[in-house]
């Protein structure tokens, strides 16, 4: 197959993705690390391109999603917070329903696309 049958849900603030694929996946990875650098090496991006997304997320919710501790004797680092435990699988929830609810549709398009080369 080609073409990903994959729905991409963003949750908007105004203009500013508050919460989106990106930010999920950027969840799990300090949630599976515990630092804000290693998850941002681990998905390929830059410290300051991860913290920017973390800093749109704390600000975007009532809540932080992200809660940091400054290093020192006990190493610092970052968790997620029991909220964004919630929006994670709140969020895998709402994908899966969407992608069913346009699975049929997903194929008429994959049967109209080019393989890839």
């Amino acid at each position: 197959m080609t073409y990903s049958k994959t729905i991409r849900l963003r949750v908007m603030r105004g203009d500013v993705i508050a919460f989106g694929p990106g930010k999920a996946a950027l969840l799990l990875a300090i949630a599976q690390t515990g630092s804000i650098s290693a998850a941002a090496r681990a998905l390929g991006m830059s410290y300051r391109r991860a913290w920017l997304l973390v800093e749109e997320m704390n600000v975007s919710f009532q809540e932080p999603l992200v809660a940091t501790a400054t290093g020192g004797a006990n190493g610092g680092g970052a968790r997620i917070t029991d909220l964004a435990r919630s929006m994670l699988d709140r969020y895998e929830q709402m994908t899966r329903k969407a992608e069913a609810a346009v699975a049929q549709d997903m194929g008429y398009f994959d049967a109209l696309m080019k393989p890839e080369e």
